[in-house]
């Protein structure tokens, strides 16, 4: 992987991506720590995964805490906190990368659950150890930030819809969070190569992911992604808060 952030950049700075055992957070992750952040690697229950990916990571001079947190639980979402305050005192970036809700056997509630509820749950959790300079990311797909004008694919709506309700609960927090110096962006991508979501899609809707790569001229990798997401941690806030990365002509616009 390329380095994305000038090395030593984030140096001292501590960074917690959540679902970060694999794929997107994962990337992310590596991205932050080759830039010098003590990182925080949450999983739901990849233990093994997440262990693997932190002791590569110390592997580049930085602290890491890996964390397994269900983050549709409040409490096991304190308890995550709780260790990170004991381990750092504090937290400079937070990247709301884990999402879901095409799984099998997991409750028709379950995308909301996560994508909603649990994503307002962990940003309510952390504020009290972020500070003045520091950042929130959240991850997110153009299916789902133009969900309101753009239908998608009927297989991934319910995730589509329940993301966006995720990124619009959130975007009330932005006065507060720039009161406190806290600055939020929400990083939208078109399907993203490699990942689980695509897979699912592609099982369920054979050709969908040849179909929007021919539409959209090419379609980002995993980790061409997460060096945006990356970027989006450190680079100026746009003023609409938004990153959009891909094409996006064939979505209509909010």
């Amino acid at each position: 992987m390329p380095q994305i952030l000038p090395p030593d950049s984030l140096r001292g700075k501590t960074a917690l991506v959540t679902g970060s055992s694999r794929g997107i957070g994962a990337d992310t992750a590596r991205y932050l720590a080759e830039a010098g952040a003590n990182v925080v690697v949450n999983y739901r229950n990849k233990a093994p995964r997440a262990e693997k990916l932190g002791a590569e990571l110390r592997g580049l001079g930085v602290e890491v805490l890996v964390v397994g947190a269900d983050l549709t639980d409040s409490d096991s979402v304190q308890a995550m906190f709780d260790e990170v305050q004991r381990a750092f005192g504090s937290l400079d970036i937070l990247v709301l990368n884990a999402s879901g809700g095409m799984e099998a056997g997991m409750g028709e509630d379950y995308a909301l659950a996560l994508n909603r509820d649990a994503q307002v749950r962990v940003l309510e959790t952390a504020m009290p150890l972020l500070g003045d300079g520091s950042r929130v990311v959240f991850v997110t797909s153009h299916q789902a930030h133009f969900i309101r004008t753009t239908p998608t694919m009927p297989e991934y709506e319910p995730v589509a819809l329940s993301k966006r309700a995720g990124e619009d609960a959130l975007r009330e927090f932005v006065p507060e969070l720039a009161e406190r110096g806290i600055g939020f962006v929400v990083v939208s991508g078109d399907m993203i190569e490699g990942t689980i979501t695509a897979t699912l899609l592609e099982r369920a809707n054979p050709g969908a992911i040849a179909s929007r790569r021919e539409s959209a001229g090419r379609l980002y990798n995993v980790s061409e992604f997460a060096a945006e997401v990356a970027r989006a941690a450190v680079e100026p806030v746009p003023a609409d808060n938004t990153r959009l990365i891909g094409d996006t002509s064939s979505f209509g616009q909010e």
